[in-house]
């Protein structure tokens, strides 16, 4: 019989076909993002159809779920989710406050609740910065005084077969039903995947601003004559400190070793990991998101291969509710490692 497993926070699907390919039979998956479970909904060829919902986590019922779910407390084997991260971003300026913080807080309490053998936590590097510090070692003390083992560690996705340079914390919870924990972190792979291998075999996308025929969301964007002018003045791995001085923005007249944000305007190298791609990874403006060669920014298509979505996965949504969809995303295959190393523990049980 197959772990079973909920997905909270699931977005587009990213973690859910992760663990999926892992051996995890998904139960419930929720998101409070109609599109999100528009685009979880329609591709029951990766993930299977099983409950998924708009669901406000602080309307969250827990009791009511597991009756749904025909599941008692301590039945099921994994929790997994990861609590929306703009509060701890490094990228978010203004107060260190942020309401959002609050959804780890509230991810705990369904651990709490439901005391699922095990249960996975993924987010920002910044939760274990100065925004998030305080906020995680409070929590994870409220768990760890629930009787779980509390696994942490710093993941880079590149690592785990994925083609892009994105670090995340990971962080395992294990109920303590033995005397000694039986997860481990998945070892990193040995080979590194890169931009060509994930893209390089599609063609150009269509002049005209629509999708290629035979690949969804293979579309290129609209850039602006001065947009145009940057990334033609730029080559591989080259970003806004290659430019010429009339084609720099006012607000990067001052240089990127003091205000920073030198990757953006830039382009990819084919033979590199990409960079994190972001929820607005659909815009050159806002990082090294442009094509290594040809000029334009990558496609969504591009975005989510680089994530490690499947060629056809289909999104649901505009192209701004795409890209962020995209983008916030757990990459599939970094959560098909975590997933398998979860599964190996599970069997030990």
């Amino acid at each position: 019989m197959k772990c079973k497993c909920i997905d909270c926070f699931c977005g587009a699907g990213g973690l859910a076909l992760g663990l999926v390919n892992a051996g995890f039979e998904l139960c419930y998956s929720f998101d409070i993002d109609p599109k999100a479970i528009g685009s979880i909904c329609s591709n029951t060829k990766y993930i299977p159809s099983h409950l998924t919902e708009v669901q406000d986590i602080y309307q969250l019922d827990s009791d009511l779920l597991l009756q749904r779910l025909n599941l008692k407390i301590g039945e099921l084997d994994l929790l997994a989710g990861g609590p929306p991260c703009q509060g701890f971003s490094i990228q978010r300026g203004g107060e260190d406050t942020d309401e959002r913080n609050d959804l780890v807080r509230c991810y705990i309490q369904i651990v709490k609740n439901i005391r699922p053998k095990f249960f996975l936590m993924e987010n920002v590097p910044g939760i274990i910065g100065k925004r998030g510090t305080a906020i995680l070692k409070t929590n994870l003390e409220i768990i760890e005084n629930e009787g779980y083992f509390v696994h942490q560690q710093l993941l880079d996705a590149q690592n785990y077969e994925v083609p892009q340079r994105r670090k995340r914390v990971i962080i395992v919870g294990e109920r303590c039903d033995h005397d000694s924990p039986l997860f481990h972190f998945p070892k990193p792979s040995d080979t590194i995947l890169t931009v060509r291998d994930a893209i390089g075999f599609l063609p150009p996308p269509p002049d005209d601003y629509t999708d290629h025929p035979n690949y969804l969301n293979h579309r290129r964007d609209r850039l602006t004559e001065g947009s145009l002018k940057r990334i033609q003045a730029v080559k591989e791995g080259q970003g806004r400190d290659f430019l010429p001085e009339d084609l720099l923005l006012p607000c990067h007249k001052v240089s990127s070793s003091v205000i920073g944000h030198r990757n953006v305007f830039g382009r990819m190298c084919w033979d590199k990991v990409a960079p994190t791609i972001t929820a607005r990874f659909d815009s050159f403006s806002r990082g090294m998101f442009g094509h290594p060669v040809q000029d334009r920014t990558i496609s969504l298509r591009e975005g989510a291969l680089l994530q490690t979505f499947p060629i056809d996965f289909k999104f649901i949504g505009n192209k701004v509710e795409v890209a962020r969809q995209i983008g916030n995303a757990v990459p599939v295959k970094l959560a098909e490692h975590i997933g398998n190393s979860i599964i190996n523990a599970l069997k030990r049980w």
